[in-house]
C-alpha cells in the first residue's frame, strides 16, 4: 500500500506487506510485490530469511520526509513516522 492511503473511515490505513517464498533462479527465495531476495539453497533458508525481513519491518524507526508517485504520475511529500510500520506476514 502506497503512503496517504486512507480506510473506509478516512483513517490512515495500516499497510500490508506479505513475503511470499517462490521458487526461483534454481533455487528459493522471498518475494514482495514482484521483487525477489537473493536465492537461497532450500526453502526453509528462504523462510527463515523471510521471517528475519519481516521482523526487521517490524521495528520502529525514525520519523523521515518521503515522497512518492500515485498511479496517476503526481508526486507527493509527506512524514512518515518512525513508528507508523506495516502489518507484516510471510505467506508459504
Amino acid at each position: 500500500m502506497q503512503p496517504g492511503r486512507s480506510n473506509e473511515k478516512g483513517e490512515p490505513a495500516v499497510a500490508r506487506v506479505t513475503y511470499s517464498i517462490v521458487e526461483h533462479d534454481g533455487g528459493w527465495a522471498y518475494s514482495v510485490e514482484g521483487t525477489y531476495s537473493e536465492t537461497f539453497p532450500t526453502r526453509e533458508a528462504a523462510h527463515l530469511a523471510a521471517c528475519r525481513a519481516a521482523l526487521e519491518q517490524r521495528q520502529p524507526g525514525v520519523s523521515a520526509g518521503i515522497t512518492w508517485e500515485d498511479e496517476r504520475g503526481r508526486w507527493h511529500a509527506e512524514i512518515s513516522p518512525g513508528d507508523d510500520r506495516p502489518d507484516v506476514a510471510v505467506d508459504d
